[in-house]
């Protein structure tokens, strides 16, 4: 009856002030409980983040300090020559899923032998061979008594092809080739007498850089001459390999952030060197300037390392002659030194 009076009288008042309006009646709503929204329902999705991978952190001195090396094993082809001292091997092993090939020497005589990876500087693939000028000094080492092993590095045929940003995948090679050399030591032939507590690095040019970068990597070689090679800088490296190609090669390389080239860059790891170093250069390099090597040796004395450094006056970026000759001689005193088992 309330409910009747008020409308009626809502009506009355309306009737005489049209301004007056009737309210609006809003129905209410009641959800099935299947329209219920739940609570899972109603959260918003917050997408997973992921960081952004750093393209460049496979080429630094942490990650390569920090992964595994070596996997399966270094098999002796044939027989390529043999002499008084030593006998000459064709070599396939594996590295990171390619093939590297390249020769050994192995001593004739029954003692125990120190090892010696010896590293060719940079030849154009398309004229390269396996015996090629470095085989001179391999030979050397070899009738000292030394296994010498001298890799084709990958991109050199027959070896495989396959990532080389900053010859990081060359060093990667050297570095794998260790792994299996220690591995196989003591075992069959030809490496029953390889002592694998004594490796050695040698490397010319392009293979001294390699060879840096390995000594900045490892503490398992104990001894390495470093001859016309390469800097520790890689802006320094590849701003000269652009130069020298004619803006072909190394645009890759100068492509990258500083940052990045700090965390690439073997002389910025120059502490982590345990192995003793022989520095050679030819004062009329035309080629390497010998500044680098210069400053390589300082670099080393600064920060307390076991280092010599010779310089030769007249040679050039490839020694001849008498400078040569006395060359081998300081290189071979040198590793006398320090691959001898106490």
């Amino acid at each position: 009856m309330k409910h009747l009076l008020l409308t009626i009288i809502l009506i009355v008042v309306t009737a005489c002030n049209p301004a007056i309006q009737p309210p609006t009646i809003i129905p209410t709503f009641t959800p099935s409980p299947t329209q219920v929204p739940t609570a899972t329902q109603t959260a918003t999705a917050i997408p997973t983040l992921s960081p952004t991978p750093d393209p460049y952190f496979p080429y630094t001195n942490d990650y390569l300090r920090s992964r595994a090396y070596g996997g399966g094993q270094i098999e002796f082809v044939e027989v390529m020559g043999q002499n008084l001292y030593f006998t000459r091997y064709s070599i396939r092993y594996p590295s990171d899923g390619l093939n590297i090939y390249g020769f050994a020497n192995i001593p004739n005589d029954a003692g125990q032998h120190p090892v010696i990876i010896a590293l060719h500087g940079y030849i154009d693939p398309a004229v390269y061979y396996t015996l090629d000028y470095t085989t001179h000094y391999a030979d050397a080492l070899a009738s000292a008594g030394y296994i010498v092993f001298h890799p084709n590095l990958r991109g050199y045929g027959p070896s495989d092809n396959g990532d080389n940003l900053f010859r990081v995948g060359m060093a990667t090679d050297v570095l794998n080739l260790i792994a299996l050399i220690q591995t196989q030591s003591g075992g069959t032939d030809p490496l029953q007498n390889a002592n694998p507590d004594l490796i050695g690095l040698w490397g010319h040019s392009m293979g001294g850089g390699i060879s840096t970068r390995v000594l900045t990597v490892t503490d398992d070689v104990k001894a390495a001459v470093l001859y016309g090679s390469m800097s520790g800088d890689e802006q320094k490296n590849y701003e000269a390999i652009k130069q020298w190609s004619g803006d072909i090669r190394g645009l890759d390389e100068l492509n990258i952030p500083m940052e990045a080239l700090g965390r690439i860059s073997s002389m910025y790891y120059f502490q982590n060197i345990t192995a003793a170093v022989s520095i050679h250069h030819g004062m009329a390099d035309e080629l390497v300037p010998l500044d680098w090597s210069v400053l390589t040796c300082d670099q080393l004395k600064g920060l307390g390392k076991n280092v010599e450094c010779h310089y030769y006056e007249g040679m050039p970026h490839t020694f001849y002659g008498q400078g040569d000759e006395q060359f081998i001689q300081n290189t071979v005193q040198f590793f006398n030194q320090y691959l001898t088992a106490p």
